[in-house]
Protein backbone atom coordinates (compact mmCIF):
# COMPACT_ATOMS: atom_id res chain seq x y z
CA UNK A 1 0.00 0.00 0.00
CA UNK A 2 1.48 3.28 -0.91
CA UNK A 3 2.34 5.92 1.68
CA UNK A 4 -0.59 8.20 2.33
CA UNK A 5 0.13 12.03 1.08
CA UNK A 6 0.95 12.92 4.97
CA UNK A 7 3.37 10.74 5.33
CA UNK A 8 4.92 11.65 2.08
CA UNK A 9 4.88 15.29 2.28
CA UNK A 10 5.65 15.78 6.37
CA UNK A 11 7.95 12.68 7.27
CA UNK A 12 10.29 13.05 4.20
CA UNK A 13 13.00 16.30 4.39
CA UNK A 14 12.20 19.23 6.10
CA UNK A 15 10.90 21.63 3.00
CA UNK A 16 13.39 24.57 1.98
CA UNK A 17 12.17 27.49 1.69
CA UNK A 18 11.06 28.49 -1.55
CA UNK A 19 11.44 32.17 -1.38
CA UNK A 20 14.67 31.70 -3.87
CA UNK A 21 12.66 29.98 -6.54
CA UNK A 22 13.90 26.37 -5.20
CA UNK A 23 10.98 23.22 -5.69
CA UNK A 24 9.43 21.51 -2.53
CA UNK A 25 7.59 18.13 -2.47
CA UNK A 26 4.12 17.79 -2.57
CA UNK A 27 3.20 20.88 -4.75
CA UNK A 28 4.04 21.39 -8.84
CA UNK A 29 7.39 21.84 -9.36
CA UNK A 30 8.97 18.95 -7.49
CA UNK A 31 9.92 16.91 -10.12
CA UNK A 32 8.58 14.65 -12.49
CA UNK A 33 7.70 14.41 -16.29
CA UNK A 34 6.51 17.86 -17.73
CA UNK A 35 6.62 19.54 -14.11
CA UNK A 36 8.93 23.01 -13.98
CA UNK A 37 10.78 24.78 -11.45
CA UNK A 38 8.49 26.68 -8.92
CA UNK A 39 7.36 30.09 -10.26
CA UNK A 40 6.84 32.41 -7.05
CA UNK A 41 3.53 35.00 -7.13
CA UNK A 42 1.18 32.93 -9.17
CA UNK A 43 -1.79 32.72 -6.41
CA UNK A 44 -4.06 35.40 -6.54
CA UNK A 45 -3.83 38.03 -4.17
CA UNK A 46 -0.58 37.99 -2.99
CA UNK A 47 0.84 40.91 -3.25
CA UNK A 48 -0.15 44.28 -1.89
CA UNK A 49 -0.75 47.34 -4.61
CA UNK A 50 2.51 48.67 -4.40
CA UNK A 51 4.08 45.20 -5.72
CA UNK A 52 5.30 44.49 -2.00
CA UNK A 53 4.53 40.99 -0.70
CA UNK A 54 1.62 39.94 1.45
CA UNK A 55 2.62 38.52 5.19
CA UNK A 56 0.48 35.72 6.80
CA UNK A 57 2.08 34.32 9.89
CA UNK A 58 0.84 30.17 10.58
CA UNK A 59 0.25 29.62 14.10
CA UNK A 60 0.06 26.07 15.09
CA UNK A 61 1.81 23.77 18.24
CA UNK A 62 2.35 20.93 15.70
CA UNK A 63 5.31 21.27 13.70
CA UNK A 64 4.68 19.28 10.97
CA UNK A 65 1.52 20.60 9.75
CA UNK A 66 2.63 24.31 10.39
CA UNK A 67 5.85 23.92 8.35
CA UNK A 68 2.86 22.29 5.42
CA UNK A 69 0.99 25.05 5.74
CA UNK A 70 3.76 27.76 5.43
CA UNK A 71 5.76 25.88 2.15
CA UNK A 72 2.33 26.09 0.23
CA UNK A 73 1.82 29.88 0.75
CA UNK A 74 5.36 30.78 0.01
CA UNK A 75 5.25 28.20 -2.82
CA UNK A 76 2.23 30.49 -3.78
CA UNK A 77 3.66 34.10 -3.14
CA UNK A 78 3.45 34.94 0.29
CA UNK A 79 5.81 35.85 2.98
CA UNK A 80 5.32 33.67 5.42
CA UNK A 81 6.87 33.53 9.32
CA UNK A 82 5.38 30.40 11.41
CA UNK A 83 4.62 30.40 15.66
CA UNK A 84 4.49 27.31 17.50
CA UNK A 85 2.30 28.58 20.67
CA UNK A 86 0.61 31.87 21.47
CA UNK A 87 3.40 33.82 23.48
CA UNK A 88 6.00 33.44 19.93
CA UNK A 89 2.57 33.99 18.03
CA UNK A 90 2.28 37.52 19.52
CA UNK A 91 6.40 38.24 19.54
CA UNK A 92 6.62 36.86 16.04
CA UNK A 93 3.45 39.10 14.94
CA UNK A 94 4.61 42.28 16.48
CA UNK A 95 8.16 41.94 14.68
CA UNK A 96 6.79 40.45 11.25
CA UNK A 97 3.23 42.41 11.36
CA UNK A 98 1.35 40.56 9.20
CA UNK A 99 -1.58 41.14 7.19
CA UNK A 100 -3.29 37.79 8.49
CA UNK A 101 -2.89 34.92 10.57
CA UNK A 102 -3.98 31.07 10.20
CA UNK A 103 -4.09 30.68 14.02
CA UNK A 104 -5.24 27.11 16.20
CA UNK A 105 -7.58 28.07 18.75
CA UNK A 106 -5.52 25.45 20.97
CA UNK A 107 -2.01 26.31 21.92
CA UNK A 108 -0.12 24.85 24.54
CA UNK A 109 0.01 27.90 26.76
CA UNK A 110 -3.06 30.35 26.01
CA UNK A 111 -5.37 30.30 23.28
CA UNK A 112 -5.87 31.46 19.58
CA UNK A 113 -8.64 34.13 20.95
CA UNK A 114 -6.45 35.42 23.43
CA UNK A 115 -3.13 35.62 20.25
CA UNK A 116 -6.37 37.41 18.15
CA UNK A 117 -6.52 39.94 20.85
CA UNK A 118 -3.14 40.82 21.84
CA UNK A 119 -2.41 40.95 17.91
CA UNK A 120 -5.61 43.09 16.60
CA UNK A 121 -4.14 45.24 19.78
CA UNK A 122 -1.40 46.36 17.30
CA UNK A 123 -2.45 45.74 14.64
CA UNK A 124 -6.28 46.10 14.09
CA UNK A 125 -6.59 45.44 10.76
CA UNK A 126 -4.78 42.23 10.61
CA UNK A 127 -7.40 38.88 9.24
CA UNK A 128 -7.69 36.03 10.89
CA UNK A 129 -8.23 32.17 9.90
CA UNK A 130 -9.17 30.02 13.11
CA UNK A 131 -8.40 26.55 12.59
CA UNK A 132 -10.77 24.52 14.69
CA UNK A 133 -11.15 20.78 15.21
CA UNK A 134 -14.02 19.41 13.54
CA UNK A 135 -16.70 18.91 16.31
CA UNK A 136 -15.60 22.13 18.35
CA UNK A 137 -18.74 24.14 17.64
CA UNK A 138 -17.99 26.41 21.01
CA UNK A 139 -14.54 27.01 19.66
CA UNK A 140 -16.01 28.15 16.02
CA UNK A 141 -18.58 30.10 17.95
CA UNK A 142 -16.33 31.81 20.12
CA UNK A 143 -14.05 32.57 17.57
CA UNK A 144 -16.11 34.33 15.22
CA UNK A 145 -18.23 35.92 18.33
CA UNK A 146 -14.41 37.97 19.49
CA UNK A 147 -13.51 38.92 16.00
CA UNK A 148 -12.16 35.72 13.55
CA UNK A 149 -13.03 36.77 10.52
CA UNK A 150 -13.41 32.58 9.18
CA UNK A 151 -12.36 29.45 10.43
CA UNK A 152 -11.16 25.89 8.79
CA UNK A 153 -11.55 23.14 10.25
CA UNK A 154 -9.40 19.87 10.59
CA UNK A 155 -8.51 18.09 8.95
CA UNK A 156 -8.80 20.61 6.12
CA UNK A 157 -7.59 20.66 2.20
CA UNK A 158 -4.66 22.81 1.33
CA UNK A 159 -7.02 24.43 -1.48
CA UNK A 160 -9.35 25.60 0.83
CA UNK A 161 -6.93 27.23 3.26
CA UNK A 162 -5.43 28.83 0.47
CA UNK A 163 -8.94 30.20 -0.86
CA UNK A 164 -10.46 31.11 2.23
CA UNK A 165 -7.05 33.23 2.89
CA UNK A 166 -7.39 34.62 -0.79
CA UNK A 167 -11.24 35.83 0.06
CA UNK A 168 -10.15 37.66 3.41
CA UNK A 169 -7.25 39.53 2.02
CA UNK A 170 -9.59 40.34 -0.95
CA UNK A 171 -12.38 41.47 1.22
CA UNK A 172 -9.51 43.40 3.32
CA UNK A 173 -8.88 45.37 0.39
CA UNK A 174 -5.15 44.38 1.84
CA UNK A 175 -3.76 42.54 -1.51
CA UNK A 176 -4.19 43.59 -5.26
CA UNK A 177 -6.80 42.62 -7.08
CA UNK A 178 -6.04 39.67 -9.58
CA UNK A 179 -7.62 38.92 -12.71
CA UNK A 180 -6.81 34.73 -11.59
CA UNK A 181 -10.19 35.10 -10.05
CA UNK A 182 -11.18 33.94 -13.56
CA UNK A 183 -9.22 31.09 -14.85
CA UNK A 184 -9.52 29.84 -18.97
CA UNK A 185 -7.91 26.81 -20.63
CA UNK A 186 -8.57 27.00 -24.31
CA UNK A 187 -12.98 27.08 -24.46
CA UNK A 188 -13.29 25.58 -20.57
CA UNK A 189 -13.45 29.25 -18.09
CA UNK A 190 -13.64 28.95 -14.20
CA UNK A 191 -15.12 31.90 -12.25
CA UNK A 192 -13.60 30.85 -8.85
CA UNK A 193 -15.65 33.55 -6.90
CA UNK A 194 -19.18 32.78 -8.34
CA UNK A 195 -17.50 29.20 -8.24
CA UNK A 196 -18.99 28.33 -12.10
CA UNK A 197 -17.65 26.43 -14.68
CA UNK A 198 -18.29 26.82 -18.19
CA UNK A 199 -16.98 24.81 -21.64
CA UNK A 200 -17.68 26.82 -24.64
CA UNK A 201 -20.16 28.66 -23.09
CA UNK A 202 -22.62 25.69 -21.68
CA UNK A 203 -23.16 25.74 -17.36
CA UNK A 204 -21.25 22.30 -16.18
CA UNK A 205 -22.51 21.53 -12.68
CA UNK A 206 -19.69 20.29 -10.51
CA UNK A 207 -19.64 18.92 -7.22
CA UNK A 208 -17.49 20.73 -4.46
CA UNK A 209 -14.61 18.06 -4.66
CA UNK A 210 -14.92 18.05 -8.42
CA UNK A 211 -14.25 21.64 -8.17
CA UNK A 212 -11.48 22.08 -6.15
CA UNK A 213 -10.00 19.34 -8.56
CA UNK A 214 -10.67 21.01 -11.79
CA UNK A 215 -9.56 24.62 -10.12
CA UNK A 216 -5.99 22.85 -9.16
CA UNK A 217 -5.82 21.32 -12.81
CA UNK A 218 -6.64 24.54 -14.56
CA UNK A 219 -3.92 26.61 -12.29
CA UNK A 220 -1.24 24.33 -14.01
CA UNK A 221 -2.03 23.87 -17.22
CA UNK A 222 0.20 22.27 -19.04
CA UNK A 223 1.96 20.96 -15.98
CA UNK A 224 1.82 17.02 -15.40
CA UNK A 225 0.65 16.70 -11.72
CA UNK A 226 1.43 13.20 -9.65
CA UNK A 227 -1.50 11.76 -8.27
CA UNK A 228 0.59 12.58 -4.61
CA UNK A 229 0.31 16.11 -5.80
CA UNK A 230 -3.56 16.26 -6.09
CA UNK A 231 -4.51 13.96 -3.24
CA UNK A 232 -2.13 16.60 -0.89
CA UNK A 233 -3.39 19.61 -2.77
CA UNK A 234 -7.68 18.89 -2.99
CA UNK A 235 -8.08 15.99 -0.26
CA UNK A 236 -7.62 16.86 3.16
CA UNK A 237 -3.91 16.73 4.47
CA UNK A 238 -4.14 13.63 6.64
CA UNK A 239 -6.88 11.98 4.46
CA UNK A 240 -4.17 9.13 3.84
CA UNK A 241 -6.17 8.22 0.72
CA UNK A 242 -4.89 6.29 -1.88
CA UNK A 243 -4.45 6.91 -5.47
CA UNK A 244 -7.54 5.08 -6.96
CA UNK A 245 -9.81 8.22 -5.50
CA UNK A 246 -7.30 10.54 -7.82
CA UNK A 247 -8.49 8.24 -10.89
CA UNK A 248 -11.95 7.83 -9.87
CA UNK A 249 -12.61 11.41 -9.38
CA UNK A 250 -10.95 12.53 -12.65
CA UNK A 251 -13.26 10.06 -14.51
CA UNK A 252 -16.20 12.30 -13.09
CA UNK A 253 -14.66 15.31 -14.42
CA UNK A 254 -13.97 13.71 -17.77
CA UNK A 255 -17.41 12.75 -18.29
CA UNK A 256 -18.36 16.15 -17.43
CA UNK A 257 -15.65 18.35 -18.84
CA UNK A 258 -14.80 16.10 -21.90
CA UNK A 259 -17.58 14.33 -23.14
CA UNK A 260 -18.63 14.95 -26.83
CA UNK A 261 -15.69 17.32 -27.22
CA UNK A 262 -11.98 17.41 -27.76
CA UNK A 263 -10.53 16.52 -24.25
CA UNK A 264 -8.74 18.84 -21.90
CA UNK A 265 -7.94 16.09 -19.12
CA UNK A 266 -4.85 13.89 -20.38
CA UNK A 267 -3.20 11.17 -18.53
CA UNK A 268 0.44 10.34 -18.82
CA UNK A 269 1.10 6.88 -17.82
CA UNK A 270 3.21 6.42 -14.89
CA UNK A 271 3.20 10.09 -13.44
CA UNK A 272 -0.16 11.47 -13.57
CA UNK A 273 -2.59 13.89 -15.16
CA UNK A 274 -2.39 17.24 -17.15
CA UNK A 275 -5.10 19.53 -18.29
CA UNK A 276 -4.09 21.07 -21.80
CA UNK A 277 -5.40 21.78 -25.39
CA UNK A 278 -5.62 18.59 -27.64
CA UNK A 279 -3.03 18.29 -30.40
Amino acid sequence: MPDSPRSTTLNGTAHPDTGGGGRMPGVPGAGGAGAGPATLGRGAGTQHADGTQVRVLVVDDEPSLAELLSSVLRYEGWSVRTAGDGAEAVRTGREFRPDAVVLDIMLPDFDGIEVMSRLRAELPDICVLFLTARDAVEDRVAGLTAGGDDYVTKPFSLEEVLARLRGLLRRANLAKASSEGSLAVADLTMDEDAREVRRAGELIDLTATEFELLRFLMRNPRRVLSKAQILDRVWNYDFGGQAHVVELYISYLRKKIDAGRDPLIHTVRGVGYVLKPAG
